[in-house]
């Protein structure tokens, strides 16, 4: 083990950065996913509702290696051969964040859709009869409050992401998993291999879960 810290430390440790970097960007784009479709999810109008809940139903029905497949493989596939008149070329990165980013958002939408759900209609409604629009107050009187109650879930949701990201070794991208495959094949030392990089997932997630509980206590406290 100690052979494998000295010689390839900082290449797992490089990876592992690759791997947080991954998970950041997915989550990034995923809010803005969650967002859009949480909010489609709770609006007064059917053909929203609908469109939400067939997004979120289909995302989250495939499973992520065939996801990250079909983004990978099958959306170039799509544009250059199918559609034609494209030159689309995506990157283990690119794709990995599109994978993320649709996943994620697609579990983001539903905590988003619950946070909202949560606050009292009568806000909603008190804010209408001051003369604000549904944006409007949605914006500056739900959401505000609806976010206090749904940060210690996007924690936890970031930790899932995080571990995710080890599926999308199958594309190719150099995270700890696809490094450590490397690492493994070097030095013939399964275990003391696959037992660092789980330490390095340990440590890390840990320290989230454990900002996420503190987060949570304290939040409760406010309200």
């Amino acid at each position: 083990m100690a052979r494998i810290i000295t010689v390839y430390g900082t290449l797992l440790l490089g990876a592992f950065g690759r791997t947080l970097l991954l998970a950041l960007l997915g989550l990034f784009f995923a809010c803005f996913i969650g967002l859009f479709f949480g909010i489609l999810g709770v609006v007064g109008n059917k053909a929203c509702n609908i469109i939400s809940q067939i997004f979120v139903d289909i995302i989250r029905g495939v499973p992520m290696i065939v996801l990250a497949f079909f983004v990978y493989f099958g959306v170039p596939y799509l544009f250059n051969n199918i559609i034609g008149g494209f030159n689309v070329n995506l990157t283990a990165l690119k794709a990995g964040t599109i994978c993320l980013a649709l996943n994620c958002g697609a579990y983001m939408a539903e905590i988003v859709r619950a946070g909202i759900q949560s606050v009292d209609i009568g806000q909603m409604e008190a804010a209408r009869s001051l003369g604000l629009t549904y944006g409007m107050a949605m914006r500056k009187v739900v959401l505000p409050q609806a976010i206090k109650t749904m940060i210690p879930t996007f924690i936890n949701q970031f930790i899932i992401t995080l571990k995710d990201t080890s599926i999308l070794s199958v594309i190719g991208f150099p995270e700890l998993v696809n490094t450590a495959k490397n690492v493994q094949a070097n030095t013939f030392m399964s275990f003391q291999t696959w037992a660092i990089v789980a330490v390095m997932y340990l440590i890390v997630i840990t320290l989230l879960s454990r900002s996420a509980k503190v987060l949570e206590r304290r939040l409760a406290v406010d309200r």
